[in-house]
């Protein structure tokens, strides 16, 4: 059944969001005049605002959660900016998206929900559990046998994975290498100005 993206990819212009960063591929090109893009100057806090609401979008959290993980970034040692970003790219949906074992992020959630996948060697149904440096991610022997997987492999198997993941794409797992770096991101954001927002 085809999937209606156009609110997801209208989403993506508002927020300059490369459809590509959440799976999404943009095959209609947008009917507007380039002169449309140009818009009236933003506040301090509306940018402010549109980072937080671009970050959230991208990794598919709600306020509450990704309040919750300000407050971590926080008070971990580091550029809390930083820190946030550290532990969105740490959550399991996220890691089976950078693996190409989802299309997008949203699919990864259902995914991990289902119980597709184990953290060294144990089953984890937790699409927020956070991995850290030296966890194994597999996809479940069982869940290899699905032609789910196989689909999914045909559009995403290509994606290129981050350099803090070494991901054997043959045996469908994934070794958490090192600490994701800020260099690591693949879309632009500007973090600062979200913890600006936050702790006003």
């Amino acid at each position: 059944m085809a999937i209606n993206r156009d609110p997801i990819l209208k989403k993506c212009r508002s927020l300059d969001i490369s459809p590509a960063v959440l799976g999404y591929s943009e095959n209609k090109k947008s009917k507007r005049h380039p002169e449309g893009n140009r818009r009236k100057k933003v506040s301090e806090y509306g940018q402010q605002l549109k980072e937080k609401q671009k970050l959230k979008f991208v990794y598919g959290v709600l306020e509450k959660q990704f309040y919750h993980y300000y407050e971590l970034a926080t008070k971990e040692e580091g550029i809390a900016g930083e820190n946030l970003l550290r532990i969105l790219e740490s959550r399991l949906d996220n890691i089976v998206f950078r693996m190409g074992l989802a299309i997008t992020r949203r699919e990864a959630r259902q995914l991990v929900s289902h119980g597709h996948f184990c953290v060294n060697g144990k089953r984890v149904d937790i699409p927020s559990y956070r991995v850290k440096v030296g966890d194994v991610i597999s996809l479940r022997d069982k869940s290899k046998k699905s032609k789910k997987f196989e689909q999914i492999a045909e559009v995403a198997g290509g994606r290129l994975t981050p350099m803090w993941l070494d991901v054997d794409k043959e045996k469908q797992t994934a070794k958490v290498t090192r600490t994701f770096n800020r260099d690591d991101l693949d879309f632009e954001i500007a973090e600062h100005l979200i913890i600006e927002l936050y702790s006003k």
